[in-house]
């Protein structure tokens, strides 16, 4: 079915430039930007349904599959954890949601960014601290290594997550 140049799948419109034939996992991965491993965890993870397979074993994907491939690609871009996408999932596909559902789950995440952002300001305050002691001093005694070992151990909140870059998986 078509709306507007773009094909209907299940309750979304998937874009034109995904195509509507059917993709192995390969192409399927350079098409939404997600790695073939990924691919299988979020299957695993049961961000995606499992996909029918070949006579010889090999996963094949639709378009549906591939938008929304991009859809937890997109998700993962802005931090959204595994448990956060299966919600967001959830009320994408349900088009009789709220808005305020879709904005309950952001604004919760966003709490939790700001979170981390705050936890991440105050490392950065002590490295600033610690490195303002060393800068011109060549003695062997170094308090950045001595805080490392001797230091407060609960600095930060216990409940951040120290691992930089893209949330990880749970």
């Amino acid at each position: 079915m078509s709306l507007n140049g773009d094909t209907v799948c299940g309750m979304a419109h998937v874009p034109q430039d995904i195509g509507d034939g059917i993709v192995n996992i390969g192409q399927a991965a350079t098409a939404s930007g997600v790695s073939a491993k990924m691919i299988r965890y979020y299957e695993k993870a049961g961000l995606i349904e499992p996909t029918e397979r070949t006579a010889s074993g090999y996963r094949v994907y639709e378009a549906c599959d591939v938008h929304t491939l991009r859809f937890i690609r997109r998700a993962r871009d802005l931090g959204f954890l595994v448990k956060q996408i299966q919600e967001l999932l959830a009320l994408w596909r349900d088009r009789g949601r709220e808005r305020t559902d879709v904005g309950a789950v952001a604004s919760a995440h966003i709490r939790r960014l700001r979170d981390k952002i705050a936890a991440m300001q105050s490392m950065v305050a002590t490295l600033d601290e610690l490195v303002a002691k060393c800068i011109d001093d060549d003695r062997p005694d170094c308090p950045i290594l001595r805080d490392l070992a001797e230091g407060p151990q609960r600095d930060f909140p216990s409940d951040i997550d120290h691992h930089f870059g893209p949330a990880r998986l749970p």
